[in-house]
């Protein structure tokens, strides 16, 4: 028999609705959910635009591929604080490099600029700088890695804080974990390139463990956006990283005694000195 229960419905406009089963079942619902077409895959092209920039040192504008950071999703981060999103590492976008005089900068330093600083550029970057090639739909692991290198080499130029240095240095050590994690395990030379990888890693996490111990002393609170705990915090894991267990031992000590830590960097800073007491320090 038809089933006739919404019939006359089609003059409204609702003729689709014609042949809905009442009491359909939860079972069916499900089954018809699962056979639904997977929404449309986000691609990275997806979450970036273009920005345009002035630079503080040549004054030329330009424009350079940006995040939508609306539009990008908190998946995880690793001990070290290196946040993970899906479908994109922002992490490949955190410089800003000016393709004309050579000018680079973590995002959030880049308009920060002394005219003795930008001289000092000038005089010893942009005078034998060639020019960055065009950005592309998205920016490689490669040009991220060696815009962040440019970036550092422009903190020492320009005679940046330890702070800055330290910072920079720590995002260059999270963008070859990147890269490192995207390789394919097909490759002809897989681990090589890998054990390559993790020891410029390693080289960059101990520059950025020795910069923040450099400015902690001497500089304000935030420092790089981070507060005194979290700091703490991070020279702990950095010491641990690099093979300096006792002084993340004291670090992290720091943080589990402090009466203004927050509940996360308290919870991080306990599982961290779980992590050094199981490793036997």
């Amino acid at each position: 028999m038809a089933n006739n229960l919404f019939s006359g419905l089609d003059s409204l406009g609702l003729g689709k609705l014609s042949g809905m089963d009442v009491y359909e079942n939860e079972e069916k619902k499900e089954a018809k959910a699962q056979a639904a077409p997977d929404k449309p895959e986000i691609n990275e092209t997806d979450l970036l635009f273009d920005k345009n920039f002035t630079c503080p040192v040549c004054d030329k504008e330009f424009k350079a591929k940006t995040i939508r950071t609306g539009k990008i999703k908190l998946v995880a981060a690793d001990s070290d604080l290196r946040p993970k999103y899906q479908s994109v590492d922002s992490l490949k976008y955190d410089v800003v490099a000016c393709p004309i005089c050579g000018y680079a900068a973590l995002n959030r330093y880049f308009n920060y600029m002394t005219t003795a600083q930008a001289k000092l550029i000038k005089q010893n970057i942009s005078q034998n700088f060639k020019g960055l090639k065009q950005e592309s739909d998205i920016v490689s692991y490669d040009e991220a890695i060696t815009k962040h290198k440019l970036a550092l080499a422009n903190t020492v130029v320009k005679r940046a804080k330890a702070s800055e240095k330290a910072y920079t240095c720590l995002k260059t050590a999270w963008v070859l974990r990147g890269k490192a994690e995207s390789l394919s395990e097909n490759l002809p030379d897989y681990k090589k390139q890998k054990e390559a990888l993790e020891a410029e890693e390693r080289e960059f996490l101990e520059n950025a463990y020795n910069g923040f111990l450099e400015a902690f002393p001497k500089e304000a609170f935030p420092m790089c956006g981070m507060d005194e705990n979290t700091v703490c915090y991070l020279v702990a894991e950095l010491a641990r990283r690099t093979g300096h267990m006792d002084d993340a031992k004291r670090w992290v000590a720091r943080v589990l005694v402090s009466k203004n830590a927050n509940d996360r960097i308290k919870q991080k800073s306990m599982e961290l000195k779980e992590k050094l007491t199981s490793e036997g320090h």
